[in-house]
């Protein structure tokens, strides 16, 4: 980084300090946790410009908080967007920007894979509201161009993508989607801003499970949205506030915050470590296939490189004696803990046939491209060497 005056902090830095002045808040290093649910105002005059959006302030934490407030103003920096907003989880995120985004009669095209619950969300969701749910497979950007029509309001996927790996080009599809008036969301969960800023490559909302990787270890839930302000204050007093009711307290927020002051060097040891698992993984006999964007074998390989900074802390894989195999690997494991969600500082393990992704049909799962034999890894911060000898044993008992 460069000492000039002018030149805008790294990440590390603002991902610490961005939005928050620890002289204005008493000399706290650490910013203030505002555990209120309502504000005073100093006259009737005051709270009518509040609510009528005349004058800056607080009124009720569902629709904003100061420590809440920090949190979106540091997110939207490291993602490169205008504005966030925070909410009780990625769920939350998700159903509460769509809720506002489309209508009875719209058209939202989605890839062929995604998460279990985000599926669900769309298909037994929104779908039942009149919206027309299309899936596409968008690792070929020639699919979205044929599919898209003049109802499709959305386009939205995961690269990579939960649980399989498979990357999209964010910018080859974010410019299809607005060169026919649609916009395109992409959960960015499994790459956090430090590893892909999609907002930089075309799209034009981000999600996330700040539950993930953002807060690392495993004690919250929380999700995100960045994208334009306009929008936002609209998801804001609209999705969150009426449809979804999917507040984040401020102690979530503060515990988030806290997670991102040592994201970059968390990511780093992830990425690290999923290399060294991966490269283990795809050497060994019993192992059918290994879905990791790092790996040269890896079929969107050059993808990887050109819109990710590093591969991420994810590996999908297949054993070569199917679902048994699997679940005999799975039971041996020691130190992998099972158990679903993922980014934590400990690494977890986990079968999405029956845990994830329980929520689509065996029928579904193939037509989506979910192995029933896959085994989802979210790579640790462990000791790669203790995290090798674990993989071996329990591959030989699989």
């Amino acid at each position: 980084m460069s000492n000039h005056p002018s030149a805008r902090p790294g990440f590390a830095t603002r991902a610490i300090h961005h939005g928050y002045d620890a002289y204005a808040g008493h000399g706290s290093l650490n910013p203030p946790v505002y555990l209120s649910s309502t504000y005073t105002f100093p006259t009737v005059e005051d709270g009518s410009a509040r609510f009528a959006g005349e004058q800056a302030g607080f009124v009720y934490s569902r629709v904003g908080n100061p420590t809440t407030a920090l949190l979106e103003a540091r997110l939207a920096d490291l993602e490169g967007g205008e504005a966030a907003l925070v909410t009780a989880s990625g769920q939350g995120a998700t159903t509460s920007l769509l809720w506002t985004l489309l209508a009875p009669g719209d058209e939202i095209i989605a890839d062929k894979t995604l998460y279990g619950c985000t599926f669900g969300f769309f298909n037994h969701g929104l779908a039942k509201f009149g919206v027309k749910v299309t899936h596409v497979d968008l690792t070929d950007p020639a699919n979205l161009a044929a599919a898209i029509s003049p109802a499709t309001k959305v386009v939205f996927f995961e690269s990579p993508a939960n649980p399989n790996m498979r990357l999209v080009d964010i910018a080859a599809i974010a410019a299809i989607a607005r060169g026919h008036g649609a916009k395109t969301v992409v959960d960015n969960t499994y790459c956090t801003p430090y590893l892909q800023r999609p907002l930089e490559l075309g799209a034009d909302f981000v999600v996330h499970s700040a539950t993930k990787y953002l807060g690392g270890h495993g004690d919250l839930l929380a999700g995100a949205i960045v994208g334009p302000l306009e929008t936002l204050t609209q998801v804001r007093f609209y999705g969150l506030k009426d449809m979804t009711g999917a507040v984040l307290s401020a102690q979530d927020a503060f515990l988030v915050l806290r997670g991102l002051k040592t994201l970059n060097l968390r990511m780093d040891r992830h990425c690290a470590n999923a290399q060294a698992v991966a490269e283990f993984l795809a050497a060994h006999p019993k192992v059918a296939v290994v879905h990791f964007p790092g790996l040269p074998t890896f079929p969107q390989y050059e993808l990887c490189r050109r819109q990710m900074a590093q591969p991420g802390g994810m590996i999908a894989f297949e054993l070569k004696g199917g679902i048994e195999a699997g679940r005999r690997f799975m039971n041996a494991l020691q130190l992998f803990t099972r158990a679903v969600s993922l980014g934590d500082a400990e690494s977890l393990a986990q079968h999405p046939a029956s845990m994830t992704h329980a929520f689509y049909t065996p029928e579904e799962r193939v037509h989506h491209l979910i192995g029933e034999g896959l085994v989802r890894l979210s790579v640790g911060l462990e000791d790669a060497a203790d995290l090798l000898d674990d993989l071996r044993q329990a591959l030989e008992a699989a």
